[in-house]
């Protein structure tokens, strides 16, 4: 005997037989959070088109058609095409193993007879109900897998990092990953607000979950709602499958909202209604679908400046900001460069199968008096460069070139406070000599030499 009472699961019956109606919802009142009963076979779009049922019990055979299964068959197509995640029963008075057999062939997923023995019935949609499931895990799996794939590429998960500005912001994970408080992650451009996004998601109770990242400054106001929402096909010219959104495959896990600063006023709205509700409608539904995420959100924008400018939604801000994690510039961590440029010089060094052992004192005391505007992501590029180009096992000043938005008068101020001036000098033709791709007489106007003079220096340091 089925011992399942739950009072879960959304189930449909279709029959023009009112007395069987009212008696099957009678009877699975009893084990189901919800049972519609419809004696109207056409009205199956309009139900259909604002709830989503776990399990449909679809007639066979309506007034029009007595016997043949000829209607159930039609209506069976159409509910896979608005559903193709649709799960039916085909139910009827006259089956046969023939008309079983070709209902299973156009993608019934069982068939009962009438009258049906009541437990008989209970078993038969339970197991309805488990490949329901098993049908949304997939779909869900399918594009959560798709954006997972995408992400997967991320080589630098870990923060590297052991000075004091960091080891406040590594207390600051200890205490909040464990629970499911909102996150701000405030910080500059290439700090590695991603990768404390990730930390945090890792050491949180959902990180058997999906971490799913959305740029939100990448997306127009026109595919906002698709892309977070997701949409139903159909929805727009482009819509040809129904597609979870953000919200719904980020389901149970971590959702990462960067650059959340860039949104619009209208967008901010949208997002916030959603945060609020706990809910999500796809493009073209009517439907809701409760979401359970954990959201942690970052920008590099003065938010609350934005707030004061009428820039920002103040309620928003509450919203996403339980806590806010500054990520401090490079530059105001410089005790961690080496740290992070060996990690970076390992990492390349492999990549390229070169063999460099290690970084000279002189080209670290010039990483480390550098401003990197760009912050960790800058120091990451010059590493591979620098592996790219060096032809020596010991990276030196020479093989660095900083092509930012820092002067030339700015980079020679920061590498004559440590180096003899003919070092320097070696360096700086070194790299006006590659920027010209060799070229004497470009090299030399750009230096303020003239050619002969240029060609004393190059014999005079063996370039």
């Amino acid at each position: 005997m089925i011992q399942k009472n739950n009072h879960s699961g959304k189930i449909l019956i279709v029959d023009d037989n009112e007395d069987l109606l009212k008696a099957a919802r009678m009877f699975l009142k009893r084990h189901f959070k919800q049972v519609d009963i419809e004696k109207s076979p056409e009205s199956i779009l309009a139900l259909l088109s604002n709830e989503q049922y776990d399990v449909i019990l679809l007639d066979m055979n309506f007034t029009k058609d007595v016997s043949s299964g000829h209607e159930g068959f039609l209506w069976l197509e159409k509910i896979l095409d608005i559903d193709p995640a649709a799960v039916v029963v085909l139910i009827t008075a006259y089956g046969d193993v023939q008309m079983a057999v070709k209902a299973i062939k156009e993608g019934a997923t069982d068939f009962v007879l009438k009258p049906w023995e009541n437990e008989k019935l209970l078993a038969t949609i339970y197991a309805a109900m488990r490949l329901h499931e098993s049908r949304l895990e997939v779909a869900n799996l399918r594009s959560r897998q798709q954006l997972l794939s995408a992400d997967a590429d991320h080589k630098f998960q870990d923060i590297i990092g052991s000075s004091l500005s960091m080891q406040h912001v590594y207390k600051t994970i200890e205490r909040v990953a464990s629970t499911d408080a909102n996150v701000l992650i405030l910080g500059e451009n290439g700090t590695g607000k991603e990768v404390i996004a990730r930390s945090l998601h890792r050491n949180s109770l959902r990180a058997e979950e999906a971490f799913i990242g959305v740029d939100m400054g990448s997306i127009s106001e026109t595919l906002f709602e698709s892309e977070l929402f997701g949409h139903m096909k159909g929805a727009f010219t482009d819509a040809r499958e129904d597609r979870p959104g953000r919200f719904e495959i980020a389901h149970k896990g971590t959702l990462f909202l960067d650059e959340i600063g860039n949104l619009s006023l209208t967008l901010q709205a949208k997002l916030l209604s959603v945060l609020q509700s706990r809910q999500v409608t796809r493009v073209g539904s009517n439907k809701s679908k409760d979401i359970d995420i954990r959201l942690i959100c970052a920008t590099n924008m003065p938010i609350q400046n934005m707030v004061k400018d009428n820039k920002f939604r103040q309620d928003l801000l509450y919203r996403i900001n339980t806590i806010e994690i500054q990520i401090p510039a490079l530059r105001e961590r410089r005790d961690d460069i080496p740290l992070l440029a060996n990690h970076f010089l390992t990492i390349y060094d492999r990549k390229y199968q070169k063999n460099i052992r290690s970084i000279s004192e002189a080209a670290m005391k010039m990483l480390q008096k550098y401003q990197w505007p760009g912050n960790v992501r800058e120091l990451q590029h010059a590493l591979e460069r620098a592996v790219i180009m060096s032809n020596s096992q010991i990276l030196n000043p020479e093989d660095f070139f900083f092509s930012t938005g820092t002067s030339r008068g700015e980079e020679s101020n920061l590498m004559l406070e440590d180096y003899h001036l003919e070092e320097v000098e070696k360096i700086l033709i070194r790299k006006v000599l590659q920027k010209h791709d060799g070229n004497i007489t470009q090299a030399a106007n750009e230096l303020g030499l003239t050619r002969s003079s240029l060609y004393r220096r190059l014999e005079k340091y063996g370039l």
